[in-house]
């Protein structure tokens, strides 16, 4: 029987915790929040976005940051395993949009309760309001391992850590990136850090200003390097407008893309990177032309400002007028096939100048962490030190929205565990 400890009591840390109990072990949660998954609780808008219904397989493409160093442990604990983990704790779930599965009950306080109740049922003891000021080893015959762990109040022995402290985002429910400076005090390497999973601010806040609240869905998204002339990401889904730019599930999933791209820091400057938003991919420039035709013979008496009511929100119709630089007060008759052409334009190819990325005190999840490189892809054991394991966002790994980072954490949390 091994003790061991884990520092950090979000989604991998318990799933660690849990994991490394039924394996006979002695374990200890260390958690410097009063509470456990404090995290956990705000995913998902508070409604846990638990994982995808997709194909295991997906789950690496929909992770753009070292989605293949996750193969072997999505092996071993899938989607499946955590929806009958769930299950199994009493708490079933239900399947929405885009694969994404939520528990039945719409609660992440539920999700988190299941967890806790784990814990409980196996006696694993937790540590609350403690952090972790350095982990402790040695080194015998060449080989540097785990003795224990330092706190701010005491000094604890252990055979293994398992360190899952989260990243750098969100960091009022903890996760200040105190991990990194702990890794780094036993020669482990950080790959920057940087948000991801972030809304995107714009040059012009004047118009988004606006559009606050604004929510547009089933809208086509693409994010474009004038510089090169190439398309960046593409997306289809929802957006939302804010008094800084633009957020929502299709911007967060692009900003995991964006914030991988080379340069990136210096086309935002050039104004080099445009969202260019296409408000009614449902329909080429011919339909949309035939259905704005049918609307002007409907509202033919009045005036242009007043004829888009069913085609837009009522929010975005004076900034499309604006931008198609149509006469507002012009009756409908009145609009030439030129003008016809200009509105088209501006409601397939909607362009916003991108001027970066949010602070990552609002991202999602972090970008960067522990170098991949210095873990055992199939245990999650660091290649330096014998005994210390990572699990969850504090490795350089993450995905798109839509459940994909939640396994990360489950399927690294398992595995260490696993092993430890």
């Amino acid at each position: 029987m091994n003790r061991v400890i884990v520092i950090g009591g979000g989604p991998a840390g318990m799933m660690s915790a849990i994991t490394a109990k039924e394996n006979k072990n002695e374990v200890l949660i260390i958690e410097k929040n009063n509470q456990l998954g404090k995290k956990l609780l705000i995913t998902g808008k508070g409604r846990c976005n638990i994982t995808s219904s997709l194909e295991i397989k997906d789950f690496i493409k929909n992770t753009p940051g070292n989605g293949n160093f996750l193969y072997s442990v999505y092996q071993k604990y899938t989607n499946k395993d955590i929806i009958n983990f769930l299950k199994e704790q009493g708490l079933e779930v239900k399947e929405e949009r885009g694969n994404r599965i939520f528990p039945i009950t719409d609660k992440s306080v539920d999700v988190l309760k299941c967890f806790t109740r784990k814990i409980k049922e196996l006696n694993i003891e937790v540590k609350y309001n403690t952090k972790v000021i350095e982990i402790l080893t040695k080194t015998i015959d060449g080989v540097t391992q785990i003795v224990g762990v330092k706190t701010d109040k005491e000094t604890l022995d252990a055979d293994k850590v398992i360190l899952a402290v989260g990243g750098k985002s969100y960091p009022l429910t903890g996760s200040t990136g105190d991990g990194y400076k702990l890794a780094e005090n036993l020669g482990h390497s950080i790959t920057p850090i940087k948000p991801s999973l972030v809304p995107l601010e714009v040059y012009d806040k004047n118009e988004c200003k606006q559009l606050q609240g604004l929510s547009l869905r089933n809208v086509a998204i693409k994010l474009k390097d004038l510089e090169k002339n190439k398309e960046v990401y593409e997306d289809f889904g929802e957006m939302l407008f804010t008094h800084f730019g633009v957020s929502g599930p299709t911007i967060l999933s692009s900003s995991a893309h964006l914030v991988r791209y080379k340069n990136v820091e210096k086309l935002f400057q050039e104004k080099k990177i445009i969202l260019e938003i296409d408000l009614k991919p449902a329909l080429d420039s011919k339909k949309l032309n035939d259905r704005i035709l049918r609307d002007f013979e409907e509202f033919k008496n009045k005036q242009f400002k007043n004829s888009l009511d069913k085609l837009l929100p009522q929010k975005l119709i004076p900034i499309i007028i604006k931008r198609a630089q149509i006469d507002p007060n012009k009756k409908v008759n009145e609009i030439t096939k030129k003008e016809r052409e200009k509105l088209i334009k501006s409601i397939k190819k909607f362009d916003i100048e991108i001027k970066g990325f949010r602070p990552i005190e609002e991202a999602i999840i972090t970008s960067g962490g522990i170098n991949i490189k210095e873990i055992n892809p199939k245990t999650m054991e660091s290649k330096k030190i014998k005994g210390l394991y990572f699990a969850g966002e504090i490795i350089d790994v993450d995905s798109y929205t839509g459940g994909f980072n939640l396994q990360i954490a489950y399927s690294t949390g398992y595995v260490a565990g696993l092993d430890a």
